[in-house]
């Protein structure tokens, strides 16, 4: 491959990128009719995920774990029925459209360089959903719903009953499906460390026009079944027994961070914790009588809740979070767990830095936001006076481990 000319060559594309995307599920969509059904009508997050993994791909061309991030890509994409004939028509039409969007700055050389990075691309999910398949990994899980329970006007927990074993770790996640909006997938943390009997409990928060996030919260009841998909993140207790560790949890950031505590209650022994729990109001501290509990079974846990002031503003429970963290110390020696909304990740891992926590033991997985789709600049003119974000995907992401 030459990296060069296929970063030069999306970069062009990248000015266009809405229309670049529009063009190419046109294309796919005319000359492979029966390829719309397996997509969910509503396109939009559809084209964030599309760039995102394209970027991915761009910005990590020489990057030797490339080959494993698209492998566990493949594996996912098999809950999408992806078989090969349908990643040889993606590649053609996308070809096509990087050919339409880069206008005179298409080549001969750029196409040829772009259809062999794709075969590349192509073969390696191919073989990760293969390797998959081989192993008895099912495409999907079903699990039926055996509790419902509000914890909120706007969330709830759900636990499931997968039918058949299903093998997570401790502050991993999963992608959930329901017949009640088909073709659609959403992202979950597990909120609870693997337990004998198998079940699995959800966090949910019902987003304003979230469809998935709606039918789960106030439609989804006892006896339905939901899908899920291979657990994913990296998420997961890896710090030594007796090392200190921080965890970090702001909404349902609490799943995650619940399930390794969970963990660490299990471990024999003593360890220096820290638990953070964070919300935008007093009343949005659902996790409280659970922290309590743990506190209970973890010796040396301290734990700390931060919110806003009453008629606040909502910022101000990260101020009071970033004081808090201020006023702690051995930040060197701590790993640190952080779970949460994307811009809360976004404002205290700095402040982590600076007080002196280890960059690389800073944990955390980063998602890719959906139906945030932004109408790119079209001309010069419109790039100079709103010049877009340089990435269509969180720059904090440390795939494969955090896809």
């Amino acid at each position: 491959m030459d990296p060069q000319l296929l970063r030069s060559t999306f970069a062009v594309v990248e000015r266009r990128a809405e229309h670049a995307v529009t063009y190419f599920y046109s294309h796919l969509f005319w000359h492979n009719p029966g390829v719309r059904d397996l997509f969910p009508e509503d396109m939009r997050p559809q084209r964030d995920r599309l760039f995102a993994a394209l970027t991915q791909v761009v910005t990590r061309l020489e990057d030797p774990a490339l080959a494993e991030y698209l492998g566990h890509l493949g594996r996912d994409h098999r809950k999408f029925l992806a078989a090969p004939a349908l990643y040889a028509a993606v590649g053609t039409s996308l070809i096509a459209a990087f050919a339409h969007a880069s206008g005179a700055a298409w080549s001969v050389e750029a196409e040829k360089a772009w259809t062999e990075a794709y075969a590349l691309v192509a073969d390696l999910m191919i073989a990760g959903a293969e390797g998959a398949a081989e192993s008895g990994e099912p495409a999907w899980w079903d699990a039926d719903v055996v509790r419902h329970e509000r914890l909120g006007d706007d969330l709830a927990l759900l636990t499931l009953r997968p039918r058949q074993p299903f093998p997570y770790l401790a502050g991993q996640y999963v992608s959930v499906s329901s017949l009640r909006v088909p073709r659609i997938w959403r992202t979950y943390s597990a909120a609870n460390a693997p337990r004998p009997d198998g079940t699995l409990d959800l966090h949910v928060s019902r987003i304003r026009g979230g469809l998935m996030s709606t039918a789960l919260v106030d439609g989804t009841g006892v006896g339905e079944t939901l899908r899920l998909s291979a657990p994913g993140g990296g998420l997961t207790g890896r710090t030594p027994p007796g090392r200190p560790r921080t965890y970090i949890a702001a909404g349902t950031g609490w799943a995650p961070v619940k399930a390794l505590l969970e963990e660490l209650a299990e471990a024999p022994g003593e360890t220096e914790a820290r638990l953070f729990l964070v919300a935008r109001a007093r009343e949005y501290l659902y996790g409280r009588a659970g922290a309590e509990r743990l506190r209970e079974r973890i010796p040396g846990l301290h734990v700390t809740y931060i919110s806003a002031a009453p008629r606040s503003r909502r910022v101000q429970a990260t101020e009071r979070l970033h004081q808090a963290l201020s006023m702690c110390g051995h930040w060197p020696d701590h790993d640190v767990y952080l779970a949460g909304p994307p811009g809360l990740l976004t404002e205290t891992v700095p402040v982590l830095e600076h007080l002196g926590a280890e960059p690389a033991r800073i944990l955390h997985d980063v998602l890719p936001a959906v139906g945030r789709f932004h109408v790119r600049p079209g001309s010069a003119a419109e790039r100079l006076l709103g010049p877009p974000d340089p990435m269509w995907h969180n720059p904090g992401a440390r795939a494969p481990r955090d896809v």
